[in-house]
């Protein structure tokens, strides 16, 4: 039952919806035109029984008063059918309260009672129900009563409402046809959508063309290859960075093998074998970083926006710096905070915001030399906090900032080892968040400085 009520094919929804509403106009017609026919019908008739009572009163005009034959004069049953309704209308005439004439089948007894015979009244006689239009004479000692059956004028409604309907009804199935063919016809690009996505391999990305599509499938379309646009997006990031991690990961764990295989060899040797495992120890770090760059980095590439909630990017740039304060001694570099004592509130995610400070920092300290400065500052510039980040180290030539944020970018020369993914997380994350960032010479310190402009929250 509820498959017939809500059928699962659009076609047929759209067919079943546009013949119910054909049908329930069709409905609502015929019941306004036959009660419209019957009221005018009715009307008609009526004019007609006041019309032949009229001319039967004329008539009867010369209707003797005293001494005339008091026997009732009928029509003569002989008489020619003029109509094929004749036996279904009756009249009497009475003087004085005489029955004087009488159609053929009239009954000898008043078709209504004398003394309340006027205009016209609905009466029942003998199983039948009549209309009956009673007048008096200009001298008013003549009745005249004219009555027809009411089945008559239902006869003649079917008759005409037969004759307006039918043709009609008839030509319902040819509309239903022809209502089916239209509504097939325009379903067309639909179904071409549907053989296309069927003929698809799952590898076809490419946009969809229907140059006769409707208006109303341009959204649809447009969604799909935006849709189309962003698997392929997804797929290409999934594929780089497959590749870039199995290139990336093959160097420490290379690294680590040859490692292990010195301190198996090592054989009495102490020292190797400390060394070596030592080194194993720093390649499993190196390997565990990278590992952890990479899931942050195809994190942020999966295009889901965290929730951005107010947090105190002061807090974060302390805790960030308090993380580095060990390496920053070991390397004898000195690091320093400005304007953090104030609260600087940002729309932002903690967790991704302290990613970005370890990176920044991170870069900062494993570039710079021995003794170098690192200075962390926070601010605030017209709505928004700038973290300005400057260092004393060598700094970036033009060719290598232009290249800065590629992914597994790293400055030769430096003798540090990394994943170059540092700075690509920097920039995912700046974007995520709606930020600013700038790279350039630290006029200050004569290193890099890199400046993050944030939108501020309320």
């Amino acid at each position: 039952m509820r498959t017939l009520l809500h059928p699962r094919s659009l076609q047929a929804r759209l067919l079943a919806l546009v013949l119910a509403l054909v049908l329930g106009l069709w409905a609502l017609s015929s019941l306004s035109t036959g009660l419209d026919a019957r009221h005018e019908l009715d009307e008609l008739l009526d004019a007609h029984l006041a019309q032949a009572a009229a001319l039967l009163v004329a008539r009867q005009s010369g209707v003797p008063h005293e001494g005339a034959a008091a026997e009732p004069r009928e029509l003569q049953p002989e008489a020619p059918s003029l109509h094929r309704y004749a036996s279904k209308v009756a009249f009497q005439v009475f003087h004085e309260g005489q029955l004087v004439l009488r159609s053929a089948n009239a009954p000898a007894t008043p078709l209504l009672p004398l003394a309340d015979a006027a205009g016209f009244r609905n009466v029942q006689r003998e199983g039948q129900a009549w209309r009956i239009f009673a007048t008096q004479g200009a001298e008013g000692d003549i009745l005249v009563l004219v009555g027809e059956q009411l089945q008559s004028r239902a006869d003649i409604l079917h008759a005409v409402l037969r004759g307006m309907l039918w043709p009609l009804l008839l030509a319902l199935p040819l509309l239903a046809l022809g209502l089916w063919w239209g509504v097939h016809r325009g379903m067309s690009p639909l179904r071409e959508l549907g053989r296309q996505l069927r003929a698809r391999s799952a590898a076809e990305l490419q946009p969809l063309q229907l140059p006769a599509a409707p208006l109303e499938m341009q959204p649809l379309l447009e969604a799909l290859n935006t849709l189309f646009a962003r698997i392929q997006a997804l797929m290409e990031s999934e594929r780089r960075f497959t590749a870039d991690a199995a290139h990336e990961l093959r160097t420490p764990i290379a690294a680590i093998r040859t490692q292990a295989q010195v301190a198996l060899a090592a054989g009495g040797d102490e020292a190797t074998r400390t060394h070596a495992l030592q080194a194993t120890l720093a390649g499993c770090d190196r390997a565990a970083r990278l590992v952890e760059q990479l899931l942050t980095l195809a994190r942020l590439e999966t295009g889901q926006a965290p929730a951005l909630q107010p947090l105190d990017l002061s807090a974060l740039a302390r805790q960030a710096l308090a993380e580095q304060v060990a390496r920053a001694l070991a390397a004898r570099q000195q690091l320093a905070l400005e304007g953090a004592d104030t609260a600087c509130l940002v729309m932002g995610d903690s967790t991704l915001l302290a990613a970005l400070l370890r990176n920044l920092l991170d870069n900062a300290l494993r570039y710079s030399p021995e003794g170098a400065r690192v200075q962390l500052q926070l601010g605030r510039q017209a709505g928004e906090v700038l973290l300005s980040l400057e260092d004393s180290g060598p700094g970036l030539d033009e060719a290598a900032l232009a290249r800065l944020g590629e992914r597994f970018f790293r400055q030769l020369g430096t003798g540090q080892e990394g994943s170059g993914l540092g700075w690509s997380i920097v920039r995912r994350i700046a974007a995520v968040h709606g930020a600013r960032v700038a790279v350039d010479r630290s006029t200050a310190l004569g290193g890099l400085r890199v400046q993050l402009w944030l939108k501020a929250a309320r």
